[in-house]
């Protein structure tokens, strides 16, 4: 069901075939790696759908058809029913995650890339002449937090196949653990207990459950009436989140659009969530003792602007929501002509 939910929101497009790149790691029959890597342009004809539907969230809540106030119910409903449902139907049957290197490694590099990011862009922000309280913390929240799952999702849908879901949704607990206890710390400065109880959250229990299936072999009997169920909700997860991440930024971009952007917190965080970071992540992807598809699971997130999370949590616990909202969005607009090359050079260099 995501597959084809993915070749919605990212259609086929002339020369390149959703999935087409995991060919030669799976014996796909490429002739060459020429053969199996899409172009620049067959990449941005992939990335622009995900911004095209974040588009229409922003539109959305222009005209009034998505107000705020419907955002904390909706955010519920995606957080705790739809991206569990889909983590599961991923995670409940899928072979890459029987393996024992795919469930240690995947969240210790989940983990490590988020709070690596974190420290070096606090200390970057200090260059840049942002002091705490007058938004280092902000920037070094917002800059080194990735968007790890509604725009990936669909990416790596069409660029491996629906099968490669599974070990990002385990890569995904790391970040989770390291966005509720480094980046709190770093943000707030609240206590390690108080993190690591937001960990007992929906999706973590969900994907626990279908590790638990999974390595148990329950997975193939799975009754399909209840996985019909599953389906269908795993189907609206990215959609919904993708036009809720539209139109949280809209209220910023209506509201006070001559702010969002300021050289030092814009252009810095560009040049370190798309610059220096991309170019470890990558160097991670070819150098660490990874499986394949947790190669893959690096290489897409190395191309991924700033999350959306960290403007809900910046706003929450009292920092610059501004500084937030300026490293998100030169973040997203510059990775759409990025997004594409990023992705191309790592797919050549690392491996498709």
């Amino acid at each position: 069901m995501i597959r084809e939910i993915a070749c919605i929101i990212i259609p086929k497009v002339h020369g390149y075939t959703p999935g087409r790149s995991a060919g030669l790691q799976r014996g796909g029959g490429c002739a060459a790696i020429a053969d199996c890597m899409p172009t620049y342009w067959e990449l941005m004809l992939l990335v622009l759908p995900v911004f095209a539907v974040m588009a229409v969230g922003v539109g959305l809540r222009r005209v009034g058809w998505l107000n705020a106030t419907a955002d904390a119910s909706l955010l519920k409903l995606v957080v705790n029913l739809l991206y569990p449902a889909l983590i599961f139907e991923n995670v409940h049957a899928n072979p890459a995650l029987r393996t024992v290197g795919n469930l240690a490694w995947a969240p210790l590099v989940g983990f490590g890339t988020v709070a690596v990011g974190i420290a070096l862009c606090y200390y970057a922000a200090q260059a840049l002449g942002l002091t705490v309280g007058a938004g280092r913390r902000t920037f070094a929240f917002s800059t080194g937090i990735y968007n790890y799952s509604y725009m990936t999702v669909p990416l790596m849908v069409a660029l491996f196949g629906g099968e490669s879901l599974g070990v990002l949704f385990v890569h995904n607990v790391g970040v989770e653990a390291a966005v509720w206890t480094v980046g709190v710390l770093v943000l707030a400065g609240e206590s390690l207990r108080t993190g690591w109880r937001q960990l007992l959250n929906p999706p973590v229990l969900g994907l626990v459950l279908a590790v638990a299936v999974n390595l148990s072999g329950l997975g193939p009997h799975v009754p399909e009436a209840g996985l019909g169920v599953v389906r269908a909700l795993a189907a609206c997860a990215i959609p919904l989140g993708l036009l809720l991440s539209g139109a949280t930024m809209a209220e910023h971009l209506f509201t006070q659009p001559a702010d969002l952007f300021e050289w030092r917190t814009s252009l810095g965080a560009v040049a370190l969530r798309l610059g220096a970071l991309t170019g470890l992540f990558l160097l991670l992807a070819k150098f660490g003792p990874f499986s394949a598809d947790l190669k893959h699971v690096i290489v897409v997130q190395a191309a991924m602007p700033a999350a959306f999370l960290p403007l809900v949590l910046v706003k929450h616990h009292g920092g610059h929501s501004l500084t937030a909202m300026r490293c998100v969005l030169a973040t997203v607009v510059a990775s759409i002509l990025l997004m594409p090359l990023w992705l191309r050079v790592g797919l050549v260099w690392v491996g498709g």
